[in-house]
């Protein structure tokens, strides 16, 4: 494997360790390039950086405080990678219109990320929605 692909890897890897799991502003501006796109909004969700911030920070972090990010796979086709991981935490805040239950959950996500200079600039990913609303439904 190339010293890039790897390169690009371990750039997934930070972004998931030490953005998603803290909500740091400067590693996300260090990691997520200007041009970002999300490819995988919903509606009249805006796909730009600053949506994606707002996402992880105001919403999903408020809602899952304690997030872990556990990576069970990786792979690179050369300036992607492919990330099987999870998200666990507790759900202490509003989610999807349902209010903190207080359980912890797991969520199977899989994620692609097109990088250029070591930065963000394509995001495309499917979660386990199903799976977390039984989760959080569960008595």
């Amino acid at each position: 494997m190339s010293t890039l692909q790897e390169s690009n890897k371990a750039v997934v890897r930070r972004f998931n360790k030490d953005f998603v799991e803290t909500g740091d502003r400067a590693v996300y501006d260090e990691i997520v390039s200007p041009e970002f796109v999300n490819h995988s909004v919903h509606g009249n969700e805006p796909p730009d950086r600053e949506a994606a911030f707002f996402f992880f920070t105001a919403i999903f972090r408020t809602a899952f405080p304690d997030v872990k990010v556990v990576i069970h796979d990786q792979f690179t086709d050369g300036d992607t990678v492919t990330t099987r991981k999870s998200y666990q935490g507790t759900h202490t805040g509003p989610f999807m219109e349902i209010p903190g239950t207080g359980k912890h959950v797991d969520i199977s996500v899989i994620e692609i990320i097109r990088l250029r200079d070591g930065k963000y600039v394509d995001h495309w990913a499917t979660a386990d929605m199903l799976s977390l609303l039984q989760q959080l439904k569960m008595a």
